[in-house]
């Protein structure tokens, strides 16, 4: 085995709870719900059981109304290990925010590793229920795109694309982070950052998290991660014999939203709900349409991704936030730095759309970054230097996908 493919199985192992992977044994003691579906295409090379054990789990968490909520709380660790923990959020086991869907594309992927119909069935509906969730009761803006909530519904939850709507929220006072007890300062949200995330997420567990609050946002990459769901959910409708029609519609109708609503003068933006007004920062997200096979303006999106803004191919991995902007920042999170998911999925989108060379440079380097830096949770795309937690979950998880390819 690959040594470095050996070193990324054992952080897998190390992180392993008996039936969910922790993210970071000391930053992230849970289960996180878009890092299990990274966290299950590595897996899947190394025991398709315990891919499949992970998946499972998550959905065992899934709420009556179709939600998959975006931590799962493990109930050995102590109370004190995490903030906001199960008491803060008031809804048993779990929180009451949600996360990108990238669930169905990994269920997929596990069940071609080591073909399973009984998994794909048990999963089916609760993937139907989980989509129908967020295009039923997060249509905020009417226009047939999911609003996320909260920054940490999008999974980059320090974007400077979060500053604008974020400012009406007020600071919420009289907690203790405890992310500062295991991670740099420097590398973590700043502390009126995170009152206002704990303000934002009071606010709407009070409100039984139904209501939208202060915080409503079209994100670009959310929306795009679902069309990708929807088309990998009508393949596993087919390998179940099932109609698959709806959801390739379902697919064409969030990328067509997404090119009438979102895009402009070559990237996609985020856009405010509450103002209508596009959120005017280049961030990873723009680039996750790219996952889109039948994307008209993948031409041009690809000339942004490579242009100044964030120099796809001449720095490490994809960075987290325009390269050119005054608050670039190469180690704050989700301020610049690379991060291995995004630079894994802007890599499907690369080979989508026929950048094979580029794809190749990209693994090349996600797989060397991440062996250098001890599977860091996130690196300074100019330097390649690592930052946040190390033996990372997912970081480890998609090296070990990255160097499988072709086996």
């Amino acid at each position: 085995m690959n040594v470095t493919r050996e070193r990324a199985a054992a952080v897998l192992a190390g992180n392993w709870l008996g039936a969910s992977t922790v993210p970071s044994r000391a930053l992230y003691p849970h289960q996180w719900s878009w890092d299990s579906a990274f966290i299950a295409l590595g897996l899947r090379h190394l025991s398709p059981g315990h891919a499949r054990r992970e998946l499972l789990t998550l959905f065992e968490a899934q709420w009556p109304d179709g939600r998959v909520p975006h931590i799962v709380f493990d109930p050995q660790t102590p109370p004190e290990a995490y903030f906001p923990g199960p008491s803060f959020w008031r809804a048993g086991r779990t929180s009451g925010l949600v996360q990108p869907p990238v669930h169905a594309r990994a269920v997929l992927a596990v069940h071609e590793a080591e073909p399973d119909h009984a998994f794909l069935a048990a999963l089916y509906p609760k993937l139907v229920a989980w989509h129908d969730h967020l295009r039923t009761g997060r249509d905020a803006g009417g226009r047939g795109l999911v609003a996320i909530v909260h920054p940490w519904e999008s999974g980059m939850d320090n974007s400077p694309a979060w500053d604008q709507p974020l400012s009406r929220v007020p600071l919420a006072t009289g907690f203790v982070r405890r992310d500062l007890a295991h991670g740099d300062p420097g590398d973590r949200p700043s502390d009126d950052d995170y009152g206002r995330y704990v303000r934002l997420a009071a606010a709407y567990r009070d409100s039984g998290y139904r209501d939208f609050g202060d915080f409503v946002v079209e994100d670009p990459g959310f929306n795009a991660l679902l069309a990708d769901a929807e088309l990998a959910l009508a393949e596993i409708a087919e390998e179940l014999g099932l109609p698959s029609g709806a959801h390739r519609e379902a697919a064409a109708r969030v990328e067509k939203a997404l090119q009438e609503t979102l895009w402009e003068d070559g990237f996609f933006f985020a856009r405010d709900v509450h103002t209508g007004s596009l959120i005017r920062e280049h961030t990873c997200a723009g680039l996750l349409p790219l996952m889109l096979p039948d994307l008209a303006v993948a031409p041009a999106l690809l000339t942004t991704a490579t242009g100044p803004r964030f120099r796809l191919g001449r720095v490490h991995g994809v960075p987290s936030y325009d390269l050119t902007a005054p608050g670039f920042d190469p180690a704050r999170y989700w301020r610049g730095p690379s991060w291995s998911n995004v630079g894994w999925l802007v890599r499907q989108g690369l080979l989508h759309h026929g950048e094979f060379a580029l794809a190749a440079q990209l693994r090349d380097d996600l797989v060397e970054t991440a062996a250098q830096t001890g599977f860091a949770e996130y690196a300074d795309p100019l330097t390649g230097a690592g930052h946040g937690a190390r033996s990372f979950s997912w970081t480890a998880a998609l090296t070990v996908d990255l160097l499988s390819e072709g086996k």
